[in-house]
């Protein structure tokens, strides 16, 4: 049975960036570094075959599956032994080479043990031709040199073993989930952060799988430990909240929903469930469980830090946004027809409180505050619109409500000096001289000689610079009065 979280769809007009980078470097490194590991095991089996060297260890490695059935209770490999002597009845070669050549516990096996298991001349026969074998083949093959070997533990391969893969198979189910996972993560943490926790919850789950498979010689690759790590990370950033899960059952599947974290403790257990009953699969059981107890804790611990939820996480998508919106307007829209004044009020301010970045709220509250102009609210929504103009860079507007205000409003609630001042000046940047001379007049009518003045001087500067002599004497006459 399959269950993941499926709560988010991806936003392509913000696209998981850092997500679609690690898909393409696991893909690059699997098609350009790893490709060439076929082409050594080739190379490794046909020495193995030409050397004969199975003549000495085919014995050897019936003795060794035997011994771990009988004394250390590895049941799992009776299969294991039964396809082996199959194999030798069948003779075949080629097969029975890469069982003995994969095997990475028997090889050390027998480097311990080599003493008790040939004669002199045989062990020293068996140095000779399996030794050049390792080193230039085995050795050389990219989950010896970039995965985790538990037994062999270093810094750098905690993050190298998270970007290889075993074949095809591995790879595209790693990378289907790291979408449907990342997608969220990364929009949840942002970029930069995203990466830092997918590495570290990789590196957390492989330093679990080490301590539950101390001294193994067997290489983890894969990037599950990382990806149960935002698996983890997911439902932790949703917490009790009730979200949506897909799951998959045999031929079926459909969606619930459930309280996010409820889900944590059921993963963990599966993992855990089948690390010890589960068999010999060749899956890293505790590495899963690991990370999904790294991803939870790291959003639990440092959640208020280093990985804090962006604020905009939890908005609305931008389409279900436009279509709120959209029913919301509707809804004023359809008060308005009604004559339903304040109703259609209440509705646009309610608009406005969460879309306060669409000017057509701000125009239709203008309005309605226009049918009562001798209220000071038509001067304060004059005011706030001539402003939202100004910063939209919409000049020719501001003045026209400024204008039109002066012939309905003016009467009753005049404007402050300061807005005069302000239209002035919008009037001189777009040559637009009546409406300064205009701002001029109603300015002066405040009795703020210190704007005043200012203003008089701009308006001679800007006269004396068209050479308007007339108008440019009439206002230095008024300045120097």
């Amino acid at each position: 049975m399959l269950i993941i979280p499926a709560e988010n769809a991806v936003n392509w007009r913000r696209p998981p960036w850092i997500t679609l980078g690690l898909m393409l470097a696991c893909v690059m490194i699997f098609l350009f570094y790893q490709g060439g590991d076929s082409r050594k095991i080739e190379q490794a089996v046909e020495q193995y075959v030409e050397s004969g060297l199975q003549s000495l260890e085919a014995p050897a490695y019936e003795d060794y599956l035997q011994r771990q059935i009988q004394f250390e209770g590895a049941e799992s490999r009776a299969r294991e032994l039964q396809q082996f002597q199959k194999l030798q009845q069948e003779d075949e070669q080629f097969w029975l080479a890469v069982s003995l050549l994969m095997d990475r516990e028997f090889y050390h096996y027998l480097k311990q043990n080599q003493g008790v298991i040939w004669a002199p001349a045989e062990q020293a026969r068996w140095n000779e031709l399996r030794t050049p074998i390792e080193d230039q083949y085995i050795a050389r093959l990219s989950s010896f040199q970039l995965g985790l070997v538990p037994a062999d533990l270093s810094l750098y391969t905690l993050v190298t073993y998270q970007f290889l893969h075993g074949g095809w198979g591995h790879i595209i189910g790693n990378l289907v989930f790291l979408f449907l996972l990342g997608i969220t993560v990364e929009k949840a943490l942002g970029p930069g952060r995203f990466l830092m926790a997918y590495l570290l919850c990789g590196a957390l789950s492989g330093l679990v799988f080490t301590a539950f498979s101390t001294g193994s010689h067997v290489p983890l690759v894969g990037a599950s430990g990382s990806i149960s790590g935002l698996m983890g990370m997911y439902v932790a950033i949703y917490g009790l909240q009730r979200i949506r899960f897909f799951y998959f059952l045999g031929v079926y599947f459909n969606y619930f929903r459930a309280p996010a974290i409820a889900m944590l403790p059921v993963w963990v257990g599966k993992e855990i469930y089948d690390y010890w009953f589960a068999g010999a699969t060749g899956i890293a059981y505790m590495a899963h469980a690991g990370g999904l107890l790294a991803g939870a804790g790291l959003v639990w611990l440092l959640g208020r830090s280093w990985f804090q939820v962006r604020e905009e996480f939890f908005e609305p998508e931008q389409d279900e946004q436009d279509a709120r919106f959209t029913s919301s307007y509707a809804q004023a829209m359809a008060s308005l027809g009604r004559m339903e004044f304040d109703l259609a009020k209440r509705q646009f301010e309610a608009l406005r409180e969460h879309y306060p970045d669409r000017p057509i709220l701000l125009e239709h509250l203008y309005q309605l505050a226009k049918l009562r102009p001798d209220l000071p609210e038509y001067r304060d929504r004059t005011r706030e619109l001539m402003n939202d103009a100004l910063a939209r860079r919409q000049p020719e507007q501001m003045i026209e409500v400024w204008q039109e205000f002066l012939g309905k409003g003016e009467r009753y609630q005049p404007l402050s000096a300061e807005d005069h001042n302000r239209v002035l000046f919008t009037g001189l940047k777009q040559q637009d001289l009546k409406a300064a001379e205009k701002a001029f007049e109603r300015l002066r009518g405040t009795g703020d000689e210190l704007l005043t003045s200012e203003a008089c001087r701009l308006l001679v500067e800007e006269f004396e610079k068209r050479q308007m002599a007339p108008k440019a004497r009439h206002y230095r006459q008024l300045l120097q009065a």
